[in-house]
């Protein structure tokens, strides 16, 4: 998705890649996707692609503020993960390039064949976390509900 509109490429090679999940990050995907079966995944009430102010403006910028955390948008999540995985002293080379999508560097990338090896990449992201603890269940912020952004960041935590 690009400005609401849906295109049929992607703009890496890299941008198609099985993602490798944490089993406690895996769990809460497979509660919120449900029975979902067509359409998009996360869309508006009515059917449209979910806009990154709706997630921007609406639950995260109020949640870091009340929290003393700088605004930030979606690709602060991507940097964060890239520290995370770069500090972890049990994050090979190969795997984290995979995940973050980045392309080879020299020969020795071109020969790693991490791609190809999902039960690896499995136990590594096991291993590893995510950097936070996960909630046990989704608790979704709803915009429309009169609440104050101290209680939903401790309903959320």
């Amino acid at each position: 998705m690009w400005k609401n509109q849906e295109h049929d490429y992607l703009k890496t090679v890299n941008g198609e890649r099985e993602i490798d999940l944490h089993s406690s990050v895996a769990k809460l995907l497979v509660e919120f996707i449900g029975t979902h079966k067509e359409g998009l995944l996360f869309q508006t009430k009515a059917g449209k692609p979910l806009h990154q102010s709706n997630v921007l403006r609406r639950p995260l910028h109020p949640v870091l503020e009340a929290i003393g955390q700088p605004k930030a948008g979606a690709h602060a999540f991507r940097r964060f993960r890239n520290t995370y995985l770069r500090n972890s002293m049990s994050c090979p080379d190969g795997v984290l390039k995979f995940w973050m999508g980045h392309g080879a560097n020299g020969m020795s990338d071109l020969y790693d064949r991490v791609r190809e090896d999902q039960a690896f990449r499995k136990e590594v992201a096991e291993k590893i976390g995510v950097g936070f603890d996960v909630p046990a269940q989704l608790n979704p912020i709803e915009p429309k509900i009169e609440s104050t952004v101290a209680e939903e960041v401790l309903v959320s935590a």
